[in-house]
């Protein structure tokens, strides 16, 4: 019996889509994703690149499309290749026999992969759809083992993949027992774990738990099976981790000598007390101008610092023997962790995706520590905990191994900023969202609830378009009229809000700005205001660069004699006259 997906099946959407973007005249470049590529068929080209007809059987195209395809199946979800299609979108077609085709791959897979094919239409011309689902079991393709990051297929580590292929069908490794009892658990990691719990005084502290026996403790943290014997998760807090878990290095400067280095075994929870300590001693109090609002600024917020260190430890992939790296040098910390992102988590859903632990378990005793958010809210925090002060978004990815890589890059607070934040009315004006849309406007000078999306991690404009209006509702200080953004004036009543910055705000953040006020700096900013409106008036170029209607009406007409815009009609100028953009960004 076959389970198939409930529904239409998602990898059909997927290559549907991504015909229609070939219809619509997109290069293979432009659609090609982690589980869709699109191939011609290889062994056609002959000297000069002059191409043959094709035939029904193609020995050199089943080795390429079965190394590809065993690329795909061994990836997370599977994927599909579309085959007939040249690099450069010339419909080049196929003449190959999908049965022979799929007999082949399987006997060039070693009988591991079956995979589906079938025809289609695309403008005329016949090409082929191959398929596969996710491997449960490793496909090698000549003793190799790859799977595919982002468009390409890369070598990966036997043990990365076991270990992804666990977390895809829910298996908790940490929740399971260990070869520890209560017997050897460390002292020093209970009395770590009790000073956590009398800090956090949140749900240790109100049960108790801070003066609980250490059996008494590992068991109401769930982490004893059969009484006496510890979970994984337990043995790794408690006990020791096989190898270092953490190899932190101090530099007062890029380049500069290491003045620290932590690279010890043991309980994880002294591992990470030990290090959180170095980072906090490391981490300076900035100096701020007389009148800021805060006495005392650290160049990381504590509790941001804390989470990049927590996080990249906790949820690291624990069958990897690596240790989670913790660079700190001067102001900036980076934290790169072995294992990927798991769960469908990428650095753009990674604030709005619900939380998914690698490890269940060890999540769970973290957070009742009081070291980790148990309502996966901790990016949240730490994305606003640094635009809060002026300093960048923590920079979150993922790079090749795979490993996922957290840089925070602290320094002196932007004084401007953090008083505007501080003040604005009401508080909880001062939301991430709220945050993301100040920063993206100091940047990019404008803001729809469409070109919102990626801003707030969103999926909809419905949603963006609640947290533009929470922003345009704020003010900035009890009793002060004063919004944060305003309406961008001159758009026609029949397209949807944009909205800038304030004059006021725009003016408080002036340094944050100057690069849209430079000439080359106006000019991206209506192309790309051009762009993503499919139009631009002089009314808007003036309310959006400050500029008076006559400089915005030459700083317009110079764009359209360098071929950017357009008029909506011969004649330049007059009432509801406008631009439209003729180019678009590579």
């Amino acid at each position: 019996m076959a389970l198939g997906a409930l529904g239409r099946n998602p990898m059909d959407e997927l290559v549907e889509r991504a015909l229609h973007r070939l219809a619509r005249g997109e290069s293979p470049r432009q659609i090609e994703t982690e589980r869709v590529d699109v191939k011609e068929e290889p062994g056609r080209r002959g000297p000069g690149g002059i191409l043959s007809p094709g035939e029904r059987t193609n020995e050199a195209a089943a080795d390429f499309l079965a190394e590809e395809l065993a690329c795909m199946a061994n990836t997370p979800g599977g994927g599909a290749l579309i085959v007939g299609v040249a690099d450069d979108g010339t419909r080049i077609g196929t003449r190959l026999d999908p049965d022979w085709l799929r007999h082949r791959i399987w006997e060039r897979t070693s009988r591991q992969l079956t995979v589906a094919a079938r025809e289609e239409n695309l403008d005329g011309c016949r090409i082929l759809i191959l398929t596969c689902i996710e491997a449960l079991a490793p496909v090698r393709y000549r003793g190799k083992l790859r799977w595919r990051v982002g468009t390409n297929c890369v070598d990966v580590d036997p043990i990365v993949w076991h270990s992804r292929m666990l977390e895809r069908i829910g298996f908790d490794w940490s929740e399971e027992p260990s070869g520890h009892t209560l017997n050897d658990v460390s002292p020093v990691a209970c009395e770590v774990a009790r000073g956590y719990l009398r800090e956090s005084n949140g749900d240790g502290a109100g049960t108790g738990l801070d003066s609980a026996t250490d059996a008494d403790l590992l068991r109401r943290l769930n982490l004893v099976k059969d009484s006496r014997q510890l979970t994984n998760a337990g043995s790794l807090l408690f006990v020791e981790t096989p190898q270092p878990a953490v190899d932190y290095i101090r530099r007062d400067m890029p380049g500069g000598d290491s003045t620290l280095r932590i690279h010890s075994a043991g309980p994880l929870l002294a591992q990470v007390h030990q290090v959180e300590q170095a980072g906090e001693v490391a981490n300076r109090v900035t100096h701020a101008a007389e009148g800021f609002a805060r006495s005392r600024v650290r160049a990381i917020p504590p509790r941001t610092l804390r989470e990049a260190i927590v996080n990249g430890i906790v949820h690291r992939d624990w069958l990897s023997p690596l240790p989670t790296t913790i660079e700190h040098v001067g102001d900036t910390l980076t934290v790169t962790s072995p294992g990927g992102f798991v769960g469908g988590v990428t650095p753009n859903n990674i604030i709005t995706h619900p939380a998914v632990p690698r490890y269940r378990s060890l999540s769970e005793a973290m957070a009742a520590l009081g070291l980790a958010e148990r309502e996966g809210i901790g990016v949240d925090r730490m994305v606003r905990d640094m635009l809060a002060i002026g300093r960048p978004a923590p920079v979150i990815s993922e790079i090749d191994g795979p490993y996922v890589r957290v840089v925070l890059l602290g320094g002196a607070p932007d004084e401007a900023t953090a008083a505007l934040v501080a003040a604005l009315v009401p508080p909880r004006a001062g939301s991430v969202d709220s945050l993301l849309l100040i920063e993206h406007l100091t940047r990019r000078g404008w803001v729809d609830a469409v070109s919102a999306i990626p801003v707030l991690q969103r999926s909809s404009p419905t949603e963006t378009e609640e947290a533009i209006r929470r922003l345009a509702d704020a003010r900035m200080g009890p009793g002060d009229p004063v919004s944060v953004i305003a309406p961008v004036h001159g758009v026609p009543a029949h397209q949807p809000a944009a909205f800038r910055l304030s004059d006021v705000a725009r003016s408080r953040l002036s340094h944050r700005c100057s690069p849209l006020r430079l000439p080359e700096g106006r000019e991206a900013l209506i192309l790309d205001w051009s762009r993503g409106r499919k139009r631009v008036s002089t009314t808007e170029v003036a309310d959006l660069t400050g500029l008076s209607k006559v400089s915005a009406g030459k700083l317009l007409i110079g764009l359209a004699d360098a071929g950017h815009l357009e008029g909506s009609r011969p004649r330049r100028g007059g009432r509801g006259y406008y631009y439209v953009p003729v180019d678009t960004e590579d």
